[in-house]
């Protein structure tokens, strides 16, 4: 005979649900400001690609395309989106959650709230790899240069 397994369940308090209550009201303010900023972002890229085009001097070659700038915005406009957008959908759950004391709301939110660390934990070690990769790089730089000079 297979035993079945235990189903535990968790009771939130009503003091738990006003601090997620609180939490969310503060995900949603940081979510509006990120896609705010990823809008300015969008926005600068194509002002400084355009304006890079518009004034370009065949006298001072800027070493790169002027519509790269644009393009490295957007690349990281897309990358900051998904943290922000998963915040949003925390808020937005959390909110529906504590308010129709719903637990798949609530499932929801913990799942986009899980998604967010999970996005952002990657991101910072893909990013602390770069550093790496960079700092190895000037030092060996540096070591070539010494012993040229």
């Amino acid at each position: 005979m297979e035993n079945a397994p235990e189903i535990r369940k968790i009771e939130i308090e009503q003091d738990s649900l006003n601090y997620l209550n609180t939490t969310r009201k503060w995900t949603m303010f940081l979510a509006i400001l990120g896609f705010i900023g990823i809008g300015l972002m969008i926005i600068i890229g194509l002002v400084a690609g355009f304006f890079l085009s518009a004034f370009k001097t065949a006298d001072i070659p800027a070493g790169f395309p002027e519509w790269l700038i644009f393009i490295f915005i957007l690349i990281f406009a897309v990358i900051y989106f998904f943290p922000v957008m998963y915040l949003f959908r925390f808020s937005k759950h959390t909110s529906n959650a504590v308010h129709s004391l719903d637990k798949e709301e609530l499932k929801k939110a913990f799942r986009n709230l899980k998604s967010y660390y999970v996005y952002t934990g990657i991101l910072i070690i893909i990013v602390l790899v770069l550093y790496v990769v960079v700092l190895v790089g000037a030092g060996a730089s540096m070591a070539f240069l010494k012993n040229m000079g």
